[in-house]
Parts: C-alpha cells; sequence; structure tokens
C-alpha cells in the first residue's frame, strides 16, 4: 500500500542479483519516484571489491529511505516491506527481468482447469532454507492465513475472489474463485498477497514477528536474512537451494541501509559509501547529483501514482461527524478536485519527473481515461474557482471548509513537504478552503489512517501487477485497503464483473465505466504519477 501500485510491480522483482557490467565501482540512485527494480539491479557494485570483466560482485550496499511495517506478507502492503518480501520469499508465479507477464516460479505449471479452479503444480524437493520441506500444505496455509488475518494493513483484498485454497497432494495445489476466469488471478499469485510461508514458522492466526520470521530462517527466495536490524540495516545472503524462474542471486551478500532522511543518503552517494539507492531523493536532489561526473543516471519504468484519500465518516459533513450531510460532503470532494493543479504540481515539484494524472487508471493500460479532466476544474486540465464555487453553493456550503490533511514527510520522497505546501496553497487561495497540514512518520501513518484518525490524508500507490484492475479492486471493493468507509454496490458489481470478463472489448468498456462512476464518487483525488525512475550509478 505503498500505496502504494505499484505495479511495475511494487517493487519490481529482486534487485539484488545482477552482475555489475562494467569494470569500476558503481554507486545506484533513484529519484522520489517508483522504480523497477531490474533497472536498479544494473548499476550494483562492489561496496568493498571492484568487480571486473562483468562478474558479480562480492558483496553490495543498497540505501533506502522506504521504511518495512513487517516482513510478515499478511501484515504489510507497503513498498518497503514488499521490496524485502521480493528477496526472501518464494512465489507461485513471478515476473522476469524485463517482462510484466508473469510465468510460474516455484511452480512447474499453472493453468485453470475449469473455469473457477486455477490448479497449480509445485516443483518436487523444494525446501525452505530452515530445512522444512515446501509443500502445497505451506501454499494452502499461505492464502488461508491471509484470508484468515485479513490485517487492515495487510493485502488480503487482492484475494476478493478466492473462495478456497485446497492441497490434493504435496505438489498439487487447486484455487476455487468465486469468479469465472479471473483475468488477473495468476497476477495476483506473483503480488503482495502471494509470497510463500512457512506453516512451521508462521501462526496461522495472527502476524507474525519479524524476529521469529528471521530467527526461523523460513525462507525459500533468492536469499535468506542473516542479519536484521529493524528499519535500521538488513544483511541478506544469497539463498543456493532457490529453485525459481530468476536463477540463482548473483551477488552472495548483500546489505541495506535505511535512511531517516534523504539528505543523509544524498551524502553517502557523495562519499561513495553505498553501491545503489532507491527511494527517494527529491527531484531536485537527482539533479544535481546528474551533473556529478562520478553519477551515472538512469531512466527506468514505473508505476506510481499520488492521491488524496477522503474518509467517507471524517471528512467535513462526513457520516459520522456533527453536521453529517452526503451532498454537502461530495460538494467538498468535488471543489477539491476542481481546484487542484496537476501541472503546477508535476513542474514545480517534481521537476517533470511526475505526470498529471486525470484518471484512476494511468495511461497505457487497457481502458485509462481521463475522466477526471472531463468532470473537474476547467474541463482541459486546469484548475477553476468559479466551478469549485459554484459547485460548493449549490450544495448549500456557505462557510469556508476546514480540511486536515495528513501526510508523510519521507516515505513518498522528500518532495512531499513541498508538494502538500503547494496543495495547500492551491485550495487557500480559492478562499473556499483553511488546511490544517500535518505530518506523521509513517510506521505510525499506517495504523492511524485506517483506524479513522485522518479526514484527508496522501497515499501513493505502486502496483502489484500490470492490468488496469490493480488500480481498481484495491481501492474500491468492498473490503478495500483504504478503509475509508466508501462502498458503492454498482461499483463493486461491475469491478467483480470485469475481473471475469474474457471478451477483452466489453472488459475494456467495463473499466471505463467504473472509472466514470468512482470519478462521480471522488473517494480518491488522484493528481500526479511517475513515468519513469530516474536512478543514477557511480561509476
Amino acid at each position: 500500500m505503498s500505496f502504494v501500485p505499484r505495479r511495475t510491480p511494487r517493487l519490481s522483482k529482486p534487485l539484488l542479483n545482477k552482475p555489475l557490467l562494467n569494470k569500476r565501482r558503481a554507486l545506484g540512485v533513484t529519484a522520489a519516484v517508483a522504480a523497477s527494480a531490474f533497472m536498479l539491479a544494473g548499476c550494483a557494485g562492489s561496496s568493498n571489491t571492484p568487480s571486473t570483466g562483468g562478474a558479480a560482485a562480492s558483496s553490495i550496499t543498497i540505501g533506502t529511505t522506504d521504511k518495512i511495517t513487517t516482513i510478515d506478507p499478511a501484515g504489510s502492503y507497503d513498498n518497503g516491506s514488499f521490496a524485502v518480501m521480493n528477496q526472501v520469499y518464494p512465489f507461485l508465479m513471478n515476473t522476469p527481468y524485463g517482462s510484466p507477464d508473469v510465468k510460474p516460479d516455484i511452480a512447474e505449471s499453472a493453468t485453470f482447469t475449469t473455469p473457477t479452479e486455477y490448479t497449480v503444480k509445485l516443483k518436487s524437493g523444494l525446501k525452505f532454507a530452515n530445512g522444512d520441506d515446501l509443500t502445497s500444505s505451506d501454499v494452502k496455509f499461505t492464502f488461508d492465513r491471509q484470508l484468515t488475518i485479513a490485517d487492515e494493513n495487510g493485502p488480503s483484498s487482492l484475494l476478493g475472489n478466492l473462495a478456497s485454497t485446497a492441497a490434493p497432494d504435496p505438489t498439487t495445489v487447486v484455487f476455487t474463485l468465486k469468479q469465472p476466469n479471473d483475468q488477473t488471478f495468476p497476477q495476483v499469485l506473483s503480488s503482495p498477497a502471494g509470497p510463500i510461508v512457512d506453516e512451521q514458522v508462521f501462526s496461522a492466526t495472527a502476524v507474525t514477528s519479524d524476529q521469529d520470521i528471521v530467527k526461523g530462517n523460513a525462507f525459500a527466495g533468492q536469499y535468506t536474512i542473516s542479519n536484521y536490524d529493524f528499519n535500521n540495516t538488513i544483511q541478506y545472503k544469497a539463498n543456493p537451494n532457490y529453485q525459481g524462474l530468476l536463477g540463482p542471486a548473483k551477488t552472495p551478500t548483500v546489505n541495506v541501509k535505511y535512511y531517516a532522511e534523504s539528505a543523509n543518503l544524498k551524502l553517502d552517494i557523495q562519499q561513495n559509501n553505498i553501491d545503489v539507492a532507491f527511494r527517494s531523493l527529491s527531484a531536485t536532489d537527482v539533479a544535481d547529483l546528474s551533473t556529478n561526473s562520478k553519477v551515472k543516471v538512469v531512466d527506468g519504468p514505473g508505476g506510481e501514482i499520488r492521491y488524496i484519500v477522503f474518509n467517507f465518516n471524517t471528512q467535513p459533513f462526513g457520516a459520522t461527524t456533527t453536521q453529517a450531510d452526503p451532498a454537502k460532503a461530495l460538494a467538498v470532494r468535488q471543489a477539491v478536485a476542481d481546484l487542484i493543479d496537476r501541472n503546477a504540481i508535476a513542474s514545480q515539484v517534481y521537476k517533470g519527473t511526475y505526470t498529471p494524472l486525470y484518471s484512476y487508471v494511468p495511461a497505457g493500460l487497457t481502458g485509462a481515461t481521463t475522466v477526471l479532466k472531463d468532470m473537474y476544474g476547467d474541463g482541459k486540465g486546469g484548475p477553476s474557482l468559479d466551478k469549485a464555487k459554484a459547485t460548493l453553493a449549490a450544495a448549500g456550503v456557505t462557510d469556508k471548509v476546514v480540511l486536515d490533511l495528513q501526510y508523510v514527510s519521507e516515505h513518498y520522497g522528500p518532495s512531499s513537504g513541498d508538494e502538500y505546501a503547494l496543495i495547500k496553497d492551491q485550495l487557500e487561495s480559492s478562499g473556499l478552503f483553511t488546511v490544517n497540514l500535518q505530518t506523521t512518520d509513517y510506521v505510525q501513518y499506517t495504523k492511524d489512517r485506517t483506524n479513522d484518525v485522518y479526514p484527508e490524508y496522501q497515499l501513493g500507490w505502486f502496483p502489484d501487477y500490470s492490468d488496469a484492475d490493480n488500480y481498481l479492486t484495491p481501492f474500491f471493493s468492498a473490503d478495500n485497503f483504504l478503509a475509508n468507509h466508501y462502498d458503492n454496490t454498482a461499483v463493486q458489481d461491475e469491478i467483480t464483473k470485469q475481473v471475469g470478463e474474457t471478451d477483452q472489448s466489453a472488459r475494456t468498456a467495463e473499466i471505463e465505466d467504473i472509472q466514470a462512476k468512482v470519478a462521480a464518487d471522488l473517494s480518491t483525488v488522484p493528481y500526479c504519477r511517475a513515468p519513469r525512475s530516474p536512478s543514477s550509478a557511480r561509476t
């Protein structure tokens, strides 16, 4: 949920195992945009011993300002946590380097055997790093516990179409689906809901602590964790027993250092203390580093979006407020959508590394529209004060509206402060709003936002898979991860319908219609997207 998206995958599959392709020490950095892991990996070099002739380094050091909430797949749905999971857990389906399409990872095959049954055959002889056998029983346990725990900060919403999981023999798993012909289910198996866990180590009914997971060595991905200091450092060791799609890890040891401030991350880049950096530097920092002759900047694809979430209970005129009024609450959301200047955010804050976003499905994915451009503001992508005034007046909102708007100072990059200062200015300069900005550490943020603490708040999304559905189901299904009390049964029914729609033209029309319905309700207001990922490598 960090929320981000992703989907390139939220952080594409493992960034740790590709060899350095030049002969000199390298340092990689990415800006405050979503990054494809395979793009960053090509920047990785040795932090101790220079690599030669394209050989893999013996170790690399990575820096990030991302934060981990938990490495239990049932308890987190954010980019920082999923970046760890991608390295240490196996998946039934995975994303090969350079492709958005999933293929079997620890599975030999995966196919629909009936319209509502998706059957996976596991490779034989699979084991976790602790010696426990990895069988279909662990797979069934993994998905059963996701649905049982259904943690408010977890990814269980991605499994909304899963009715049951069976393990008829040690290498066979049968997923029974509620909706037939689910076009997204193979991708869901590669998503944050898909890491396979050891039933001998993990609790069936509660999120397991990071300490117990590391102590239990419950890993079967390309890497294991040899040292873990929560949100300070992680040391990974290559797992020689990994039998998945991605092949053996190329770098034996990987050290990850977590930074509280992007300024310190930039300083370590300049002082050659880290080999690879991802998430997050400001656009200004990336521009500055790109002028350094020892730093190479590389652009890669990204799928991150940014948006404001409205809590339908606690926003102005929300359902549980003393002045509850659905029409006025909608008018407040509409006026915000009328006043947001997306071009200014993209150009002034992000220096062109982001582009304006006018809908819920980004351009490039089947079914993407620009419905927010058509319905709000000046109808051409710009803001409209007159329209915002008219919208509020028509609903009977006569007083200045107070918005208590929350954001995260570092998790979505150091530019978040500038981003929300500009949004505050855009809203307040209209004379229609008073905006109280507040910021919270991300770990606390993930707890507060699902407990009705924030009436309006910032989120980013890093897509789970490359399909329009991943920008719809997690946000607008009945038990969506936003937990913002948005409930539109017509939207939910059409989301369910498009998932199982085998006629591509009909599915496209349904995706377009869902965006129109959601745009009329404005559960969220998307405003920008990362079209590319600046990264850099020291040479």
